[in-house]
């Protein structure tokens, strides 16, 4: 987008967030504007502009929720009348100049009130220590979150802000790079090396350049006590708010901690009696997290515990995507000296994601359809005699594997195609994440400058030949590329190769890691960058690739939060959504889709506790609870190699055997156990329908919870199938069987496919078709849908819910995510979640699983071919439970994780800490 073209559209926006145009109204105000600011631009560039602004200002994001302690009165608005929003409504300029949607900015504008009013009021001297947390998105704005969070801060009082940005310095650069842009508005940096000639705005100072916030950091440069030292003439003065974006690194702590210290032993008692506000972005990285080690922990967790305490009037507000490290472990677990922590224990505020966001559900769930291919990802299959997954210091990387060549042919030819549309001032980046050492992501960058190299030359040189072209054997590949990936993007070769080299010429290949950062997408404003960026942990979190369009990503981890915080490719991808592309192994996919389940659960049972009104600690009680929390604490525990307890809810949750036995002995006692509930249900009148009477199979009423108790007496689990162990959840029906848990509803599966029909019972059922993970064939373990770890269909716990409450529970989930139901562009996807809080009788689903052998890309991933000989040739039994809200929802059950068996099987935990890397 041209300088003049991008002037049209901010008068554009800025006329629309005052007066909402569409159709017809919005093209013509839009050439009138064209006309009257000269800009002479061409009906096609008109035409894609209005289309762009109709799609930002149709974009919406919901109010998220809020857990807090009622006890406590917001003090906010009563103090409105007082505080002057100068830093505020300078931010919101440059959120307008960004062209974030309007209505994410008016979303920002309340949830950022409700925040900051559930702080400590800076206005009253009373002592205070306010802590809570903001559950948001990977890549989806917290850090606009909290830019706008400090900037109200600032305007209402608080003088001194501390953002506790990330363990590595390109991250706390980057975030020093957002908070120079949206709060203190002058390049710190600049101003460090250059003084008075450096004293330039950017971002917010452009519009007003008064009450320029005190740094004691920059954009070089971390906290230094000698360089704050020179600064308090200025602090002590307080006239403006004093910023510090620090790493969260022990020694960094313990230098502010001493500054702080010597300030105050002076006799500056003013910096200690000035309200404190700390920003801890990603605060389950090193503040909590159990897979560091535990003195590392406790040094860094207990220096910001020291830093609050310093000051008479604290708030400590914990960023995260991925809170599970924070809310899933329970605080039990930790010494005495960490009893108290920093769990969010005054508030937790979930955020929504716009409805725009390029996140894990629409990547991992709704863009893998149950009979297609999936939408943006692609399996990467021939890796592991090139660069192995697990892989030494010391591994040599000679050549790219195929797969990662095709990722590097998409990327440039999506490059073309967005410069086509007219973003060739806009960044474009590829990801490529495949190793944890420095060395072997500096050979990999070698091999990929070479390839890219390569294509550039050939494009030069054979690049105008038009349909002879082709005749060049990696012309050829590209263009086999295009037709597989993006032809029905542009649909026109001879278009997309004749302005390939000018799009791509500039490419460029960099690292990012400890020893190396070439990320740097500064320049000319009417130019974008082109970049292929190399690097393992660096890359894994926080760290934002601008305009992130194609991804090679070989990194697995059984880690919820450190494989989801892997994900730099979340995010919002607006006028190119459809070309962005993932590679990854088929066992990362599984993964991924199985955290995207839980992560939506989470953010669901906010909003839940929300309406009942709990505390966070309620929220956490619960969470901690929830059967998922079993797969994360024996992550966490793994290395301990014992047996632990876990206590565990069954209200308002859902499991099934995602992990099946291939033992034939259990195989058949499993088999007859199905065998007999089938025989038990025909005694009282419950035989097979003449035809399926619900989707997905025939469902069955009035069922005593003796004949579940029976069938689960006699299943034979895996012992690493933790969720389905039969005992605990035997006692709990058994508790209710004389009230809420007395009559089920059974579902009978029965697919729609050309599986042969299996008979059993005196039924006959069309089995589903399930594939597992083949590696674990070796421990006659069936994993179904991989490390999905989903054996029953999206939507299934519909099944035997009341309609009119189906609907209504649709319908508030519709309005809490603030989705258009009737909007034909956004096909509403529903999690089970919802149904299963409003239905009435508990729901036991009966699988009839047929195993299918590996495809031809699943087939070079399986090093024993023999384990093959372990898939069952009939149909397998499975097993679901959906058990509804209980009367006594906060009585648990006990489950035994043993902890030792799952580390033999999946291996130990892969440390993706940065001191691991070769540095």
């Amino acid at each position: 987008m041209t300088a003049e073209l991008k002037h049209l559209d901010d008068v554009v926006s800025q006329s629309l967030a005052h007066q909402r145009k569409s159709g017809t109204e919005l093209r013509t105000f839009i050439t009138t504007m064209n006309g009257a600011l000269n800009v002479n631009a061409g009906p096609y560039a008109l035409e894609q502009l209005a289309r762009d602004i109709e799609e930002r200002f149709g974009i919406t994001m919901g109010l998220g929720a809020m857990v807090d302690d009622e006890s406590f009165r917001p003090w906010l608005d009563e103090a409105k009348a007082s505080i002057d929003p100068f830093y505020w409504d300078r931010y919101k300029k440059l959120l307008h100049k960004n062209g974030l949607p309007q209505d994410v900015i008016t979303t920002t504008d309340e949830l950022t009130d409700r925040i900051l009013g559930r702080l400590g009021n800076p206005g009253l001297d009373d002592k205070w220590d306010r802590r809570g947390m903001v559950v948001g998105h990977v890549q989806s704005g917290k850090t606009a979150n909290y830019t706008g969070l400090i900037c109200k801060a600032a305007d209402a009082g608080y003088r001194l802000i501390v953002v506790i940005a990330g363990i590595h310095n390109n991250l706390r650069n980057q975030t020093q790079e957002r908070i120079d842009e949206g709060f203190i508005g002058r390049d710190t940096g600049r101003l460090a090396t250059q003084g008075k000639k450096g004293n330039r705005a950017i971002g917010v100072g452009l519009f007003d350049d008064r009450h320029v916030p005190v740094g004691l950091t920059n954009t070089l440069a971390d906290f230094r006590k000698d360089t704050a030292s020179t600064n308090t003439s200025q602090i002590d003065s307080y006239k403006v708010p004093v910023v510090l974006v620090i790493k969260k690194n022990h020694n960094t702590l313990r230098n502010l901690l001493d500054w702080l210290r010597e300030n105050s032993a002076r006799g500056d008692d003013q910096m200690i009696d000035q309200p404190m506000l700390l920003i801890d972005d990603e605060a389950d990285n090193a503040s909590i997290n159990t897979k560091y080690s535990k003195d590392e922990i406790t040094k860094i967790n207990g220096q910001i515990r020291d830093l609050l305490n310093m000051f008479h009037r604290s708030c400590y507000v914990g960023y995260t995507a991925t809170p599970f490290a924070n809310i899933f472990v329970d605080p039990d677990q930790y010494d005495e000296a960490l009893k108290e922590d920093l769990f969010p224990k005054h508030f937790i505020v979930g955020l929504d994601a716009p409805s725009n966001y390029f996140g894990a559900k629409k990547i991992f769930i709704d863009g893998i359809p149950d009979d297609g291919d999936p939408v943006w990802l692609r399996y990467i299959t021939d890796n592991e005699d090139v660069l192995p997954m697990k892989h030494r210091i010391d591994q040599t990387v000679n050549e790219l594997p195929e797969s990662l060549k095709e990722a590097v042919r998409a990327f440039l030819i999506a490059r073309t195609i967005r410069n086509l549309r007219g973003q060739a001032s806009k960044h474009c980046s590829m990801l490529v994440n495949a190793s944890r050492f420095t060395k072997v992501q500096g050979l990999l960058r070698n091999r990929l400058h070479q390839y890219v190299g390569g294509i550039q030359d050939t494009l030069r040189v054979n690049g105008a030949r038009g349909e002879a072209a082709l005749r060049d054997a990696m012309i050829a590949d590209l263009h086999e590329t295009w037709e597989r990936e993006y032809f029905d993007a542009e649909p026109d070769w001879s278009k997309v190769l004749a302005a390939m080299l000018e799009a791509v010429a500039a490419a460029k290949v960099v690292e990012v890691n400890s020893r190396a950062n070439g990320l740097d997408y500064t320049g000319e404003s009417n130019v974008g960058q082109t970049v292929i960026a190399v690097g393992g942990f660096s890359l894994s979190r926080g760290l934002t690739l601008e305009g992130l369009t194609v991804t090679w990503f070989l990194r697995n981890t059984m880690m919820y939060d450190t494989l989801m915080q892997m994900g730099r490719w979340f995010g919002y991808r607006g006028g190119y959504e459809d070309l962005c592309r993932i590679w990854m192994p088929s066992e990362a996919i599984d993964w991924y889709a199985h955290i995207a389940e839980a992560s939506e659960e989470l953010h669901l049972e906010l909003k839940k506790m929300e309406k009942a009104k709990a505390t966070p600690s309620d929220f956490g009680l619960a969470v901690r609870s929830h059967p998922a929390s079993l797969l994360v604490t024996a992550r966490n525990k793994m290395g301990s190699g014992e047996e632990h307890i876990v206590s565990v809810g069954l209200s308002n949750a859902f499991v099934e055997t995602a992990k099946l036995t291939s033992e034939p002995k259990k195989l058949a006692t499993n088999e007859a156990a199905a065998q007999q509930l089938l025989h038990e249900l025909s005694k009282i009148g419950l035989d097979q329908p003449t035809q399926k009477n619900v989707a997905g199979g025939y469902l069955l009423s009035g069922v005593p919870a003796t004949l579940i108790d029976t069938f689960l007496l006699a299943w034979e689990n895996h012992e690493l199938s933790y969720q389905t162990q039969t005992n605990p959840i035997r006692k709990y029906i058994r508790d209710r069987q004389a009230t809420e848990l007395g009559s089920w509803d059974i579902l009978i599966t029965d697919a729609n496919n050309k599986a042969q029909p299996h008979t059993i019972g005196g039924w006959t059922i069309l089995p589903q078709v399930r594939g597992v993970g083949y590696k674990d064939l070796a421990d006659h373990l069936l994993s179904i849908s991989g490390r999905n770890a989903r054996l029953a269909s999206r939507g299934v716990e519909k099944v035997g819910v009341d309609p009119e409450n189906a609907r209504r529970a649709e319908a508030d989930f519709l309005n809490q995510q603030k989705i258009d139901g009737s909007d034909p562009r956004r096909r509403p996807s529903f999690p089970d979640l919802i149904y299963r809080e409003v239905r009435d009788k508990p729901l036991f689903i009966l699988h009839f699983v047929k195993v299918r052998q590996p495809n031809e890309d699943e087939y070079p991933l399986i090093p024993d071919k023999s384990v093959l000989d372990r898939i069952p040739e009939k149909p397998v039994i499975g097993w679901s439970i959906s058990l509804p809200e209980s009367a006594t929802p906060n009585e648990r059950v006990q489950y035994i994780l043993n902890t030792r068996k799952q580390a033999e099987i999946y291996g130990m935990q892969e440390d993706d800490d940065g001191a691991y890397e070769d540095d």
